[in-house]
């Protein structure tokens, strides 16, 4: 028995954060002078990525790209004595990863992107990184949420 349509797109799009983590590893180990979208590229050029999945994995990364000042600010304003560039690769990613999520893709509900980038930080992070994660992504979408405009 397969599994329902929606399930599916729910694990495609897990997977493709994973994805998105992998393509942003590369990128940023690899120095200056690349950029996100050759990485990208090379990755998927090297690696079989489901059909799937690309299309969500495309979309965050162009979501990244396009968006990055805003994404990486608001990380920042909401980090308490730290700095994103004193973070590891990995809690680095998945904080930009889920901040994407939250601020630039508005068909997905704020805390499924919470939720998934904790899943992310238990299985690629630190002992830490859940609780911390989970907190700055918390703090990301609170700060969204005040700018909205309230009942008129």
């Amino acid at each position: 028995m397969s599994r329902p349509p929606a399930a599916r797109r729910r694990r495609d799009r897990s997977r493709s954060r994973a994805w998105f983590l992998q393509v942003h590893y590369r990128w940023e180990t690899e120095g200056e002078g690349g950029s996100i979208p050759e990485a990208l590229a090379d990755t998927m050029g090297e690696r079989t990525v489901a059909p799937a999945r690309v299309r969500y994995l495309e979309r965050l990364v162009s979501a990244f790209v396009a968006d990055r000042g805003r994404v990486e600010a608001t990380i920042a304003a909401c980090m308490d004595n730290w700095r994103l560039d004193r973070l590891s690769v990995m809690d680095r990613g998945i904080l930009r990863l889920g901040a994407t999520e939250i601020l630039c893709l508005s068909d997905l509900p704020a805390k499924v992107a919470i939720q998934e980038a904790v899943r992310l930080a238990e299985r690629y992070g630190g002992a830490d990184s859940p609780r911390f994660v989970n907190g700055v992504l918390d703090a990301v979408y609170r700060s969204v949420r005040s700018d909205e405009p309230g009942p008129a």
